[in-house]
């Protein structure tokens, strides 16, 4: 099991952000939890999915706290293969356009998660590393049926990790 942290690949003047997670629940909850509006609503924030490859996707994120303007996020949906791949577009008036991949493994008796997202500069990138960090812890607690820690304190306990590593 990873220890929950990202990576942030540099290439020039762009940035990747890879998160790789083991999450002890079967891909079909996992997928839910990534996919049904009513799921991501509790731990992501406001989601309309038109699930479909050229579906849209809209979503109004919980953080960071920003006017909702800036951070309302929408897309189409580039790849939609349930339980397995979604793969959607990030258009979002705070970043670069971009696009986010969630890639579903069975591992075990769970489902090996791997999350990216390209097309980001290299500033937006670290800011977007901890923040996606905090977003995955969510997600966790949610199919734990566990309390959700708040975005914004959990991304000021994880930022300070991000700048030491490579």
């Amino acid at each position: 099991m990873s220890d929950g942290h990202g990576e942030l690949e540099i290439d020039g003047d762009t940035a990747v952000i890879t998160f790789v997670r083991y999450l002890p629940y079967s891909r079909d909850a996992v997928w839910s939890a990534l996919t049904d509006p009513e799921q991501r609503a509790h731990w992501f924030g406001e989601t309309v999915i038109d699930a479909r490859p050229g579906g849209a996707i809209d979503m109004l994120p919980t953080g960071p706290p920003v006017p909702d303007r800036q951070k309302w996020m929408t897309g189409r949906i580039l790849v939609w293969d349930p339980p397995h791949v979604l793969e959607h577009e990030w258009k979002q008036a705070i970043t670069e356009d971009g696009v986010v991949r969630y890639v579903l493994e069975a591992a075990g008796e769970g489902t090996l998660l791997t999350f990216s997202h390209r097309g980001l500069s290299v500033r937006r990138g670290r800011q977007f590393t901890p923040g996606t960090h905090a977003f995955l812890d969510r997600l966790e607690c949610h199919l734990a049926g566990t309390e959700l820690p708040g975005w914004s304190a959990r991304y000021r306990e994880v930022a300070a990790d991000y700048p030491a590593r490579p």
